[in-house]
């Protein structure tokens, strides 16, 4: 089924959640996305079967991109605000200074996509936002290793000297195999 699955069904799948997009729209953050675990854990329930009230909706990242905004204080503000608001955790994150939290320093990020291009699988590199009132889809490495339930890490990760072990331990904390047993690890 990961084989068919295509763009415009993960779109579908989020249409189902379009609340979640009002709120981050209203927001008007510039360059901002909903990515990672909420797309990624989406897709990842519809291809285990899992109905609508099993669907993991505790982790939610909003991401945007503004040099010259906000801190991390603000960041958390706002975190917080939306997470009293929703009775979800939301974690809200200027990917501006992101990059600074690396142990290796990349360069900083130049955008939202580009900061989603450097997160740690392939899978979790995926982000989505609304133009002129419509859904896209950025996928830096396209959609087959989600779509296909492969846990893979993105070349930006490796490039910064993290490699295999590092997504197995993430996958292991995170709990992914009890929660999505058909996922595979590529290297």
């Amino acid at each position: 089924m990961g084989d068919n699955m295509t763009e415009q069904d993960i779109l579908n799948l989020i249409r189902e959640d379009r609340w979640m997009m009002d709120i981050a729209e209203k927001l008007a953050l510039p360059d901002w996305l909903i990515g990672a675990g909420f797309v990624r854990n989406k897709v990842w329930d519809y291809m285990h079967g899992y109905q609508k009230e099993k669907v993991d909706t505790n982790d939610i990242d909003l991401v945007y991109f503004d040099p010259n905004g906000s801190n991390e204080n603000t960041d958390e503000k706002l975190s917080e605000e939306l997470k009293t608001k929703t009775g979800l955790n939301w974690e809200v994150v200027n990917e501006a200074y992101a990059h600074k939290w690396y142990t290796i320093k990349p360069p900083p990020y130049t955008s939202s996509e580009d900061a989603v291009s450097k997160w740690p699988e392939t899978a979790t590199c995926i982000g989505v936002k609304t133009e002129n009132g419509k859904l896209k889809l950025m996928a830096p490495y396209g959609i087959e290793d989600l779509v296909n339930l492969i846990v893979r890490p993105s070349q930006a990760f490796i490039d910064e000297g993290n490699v295999i072990n590092v997504v197995v331990e993430r996958m292991n904390k995170k709990k992914w195999l009890e929660k999505w047993p058909k996922l595979k690890l590529g290297v």
